[in-house]
């Protein structure tokens, strides 16, 4: 319970706030001249007093009631503010600590000069004094160490996250560079296999013209074979590389989507046809134009459309335009061909991966590209297969695509 105020202790009190410029100017001079505190010449008068005045006017109201417990949420509200901006400021625990003992050391002289000057403030007065400001110190000291080390811990946690998120990075930039590598090697096999196998059948037609002149036109026939599926080898990493690199800002155009479906018809049917299979085509007279990327739109198509003839011997490739719902169409590409089984689903949408490799040129790009064009397109893939029945691929796009988004 508290005591009875002091008028002493009042008058102290009064003495302490007529003072305060010149106990706070010679807290200020004691900080500058001490050699630890090196933080403190950096600083200007406002920043090296910030919250002093206000913890030097609760010690006064301490001293006018005898209560610290009634100033102590004040102090302790300064006293974090003041732990956290010296912190801030580039002290060391032990700079705050030792700048505030300074501060009671001022304070402590204060006590013996007003004694000295005030016949009723007796020696009794000095020791209650002396323990107010002790206590009142000692409690900004502990609340003030106590939020520098917290702001301490926060920035060690900040660091220690931004340096997880650095680790985290830097662990998937390195598995990025190895797929790259791998990448990398597996295109040099890959190409490399082909080509060589290119070669070495292109060599034997040239030594069946040396060895058996009257074969000349089978040995064309195959050198010609030969030279086109190394140019469709060519052909498709040329456009694989274009579609990875490409950093060309995506565009959109309003086109006539019956315009590209005609032109890509008369494209593939002379393909189609030459294999002895059917061209099934039908365009949803719903459909008018659409934005989109038409070049782009275009090479998914010709790559579903390729896929479809390269892979079937028998029966027909079906190609379709249709409206889908109000704001998306359909773009759909199936054949009766070899079909993909179900191990392969997935590996088949990979780089440089195909269902079946044997008799069938290219590089295994073709759905790879398909994949990173329907990305950039906002298409959403969807196909079944079964071997030897056939494959059936359905993608939908949006009627106006969002370049924004990709």
């Amino acid at each position: 319970m508290a005591s009875q105020p002091s008028r002493p202790l009042r008058a102290f009190a009064d003495h302490l706030r007529q003072q305060r410029v010149e106990l706070i100017e010679r807290w200020m001079k004691a900080v500058f001249n001490d050699a630890d505190l090196s933080e403190a010449d950096r600083l200007t008068y406002e920043q090296l007093a910030d919250h002093v005045p206000a913890m030097l006017e609760e010690i006064c109201g301490a001293l006018d009631d005898q209560d610290l417990d009634q100033i102590e949420p004040a102090i302790e509200r300064d006293a974090r503010q003041h732990g956290k901006l010296r912190w801030r400021q580039g002290y060391r625990i032990d700079e705050v600590v030792r700048e505030l003992d300074l501060l009671r050391q001022v304070l402590m002289g204060a006590i013996s000069r007003f004694g000295e000057q005030h016949a009723p403030f007796t020696r009794r007065h000095e020791e209650r004094a002396r323990q107010f400001i002790d206590e009142a110190i000692s409690f900004v000291t502990m609340m003030s160490i106590r939020e520098a080390i917290t702001e301490r811990e926060r920035k060690i946690d900040e660091y220690t996250g931004r340096l997880e998120r650095a680790n985290h990075e830097l662990a998937l930039k390195e598995r990025v560079v190895g797929e790259l590598y791998e990448s990398r090697m597996q295109i040099t096999r890959s190409v490399v296999h082909d080509l060589r196998n290119f070669l070495n059948v292109f060599s034997m037609a040239l030594q069946l013209i040396a060895r058996a002149p009257t074969r000349l036109d089978a040995a064309l026939t195959l050198a010609n074979r030969q030279v086109a599926d190394m140019k469709t080898l060519v052909d498709e990493l040329v456009e694989y590389s274009i579609v990875l690199g490409d950093t060309n800002p995506f565009s959109v155009e309003p086109f006539d989507l019956r315009g590209l479906f005609d032109e890509l018809v008369v494209s593939c049917r002379p393909s189609v046809e030459g294999k002895g299979l059917r061209l099934v085509s039908w365009f949803d007279p719903k459909l008018s134009t659409i934005t989109s990327n038409r070049l782009k739109l275009k090479q998914v198509a010709l790559n579903l459309l390729t896929n479809a003839v390269k892979y079937t011997k028998a029966g027909e490739v079906q190609f379709e335009m249709r409206a889908s719902d109000a704001d998306t169409w359909c773009l759909h590409v199936s054949d009766t061909g070899v079909g993909i089984g179900d191990a392969d689903r997935e590996r088949v949408f990979e780089a440089f991966e195909r269902a079946n490799q044997d008799d069938v040129p290219g590089a295994g790009l073709g759905l790879a590209i398909v994949r990173e064009l329907c990305r950039l397109l906002q298409g959403q893939m969807r196909f079944a297969s079964h071997e030897g029945r056939g494959t059936m691929f359905e993608i939908t796009f949006p009627l106006q695509v969002d370049a924004g988004e990709t």
